[in-house]
């Protein structure tokens, strides 16, 4: 390990290095800066899995909602409507 630590710090736009320290200093510096980089890295990696989840889960709800509408079309035409203007209608009996 090199004797100084440094750590990449945004500034706007631009990255510059930040001296923390040497020796015992640096070192626990850069574990803590270790401990951070992986604990945003497991959440990123959380919420990456938790959107793929939700995506599944909206795909399955699609799917559902499809095969919904498709059986309330059918028993509205078997229960003797028609769709006229967008809304459904009793079809008329001739006399």
């Amino acid at each position: 390990m090199s004797p100084y630590y440094y750590r990449s710090v945004w500034e706007g736009a631009r990255v510059r290095k930040e001296y923390v320290g040497t020796g015992a200093l640096g070192e626990v510096a850069a574990a803590l800066d270790e401990l951070k980089r992986r604990q945003r890295e497991e959440e990123a990696g959380y919420w990456r899995e938790e959107r793929e989840r939700l995506q599944r889960s909206a795909a399955f709800l699609q799917e559902l909602e499809e095969a919904a509408q498709i059986l309330t079309r059918a028993q509205l035409l078997v229960s003797g409507f028609h769709k006229r203007k967008g809304e459904w209608r009793r079809i008329r009996e001739s006399a």
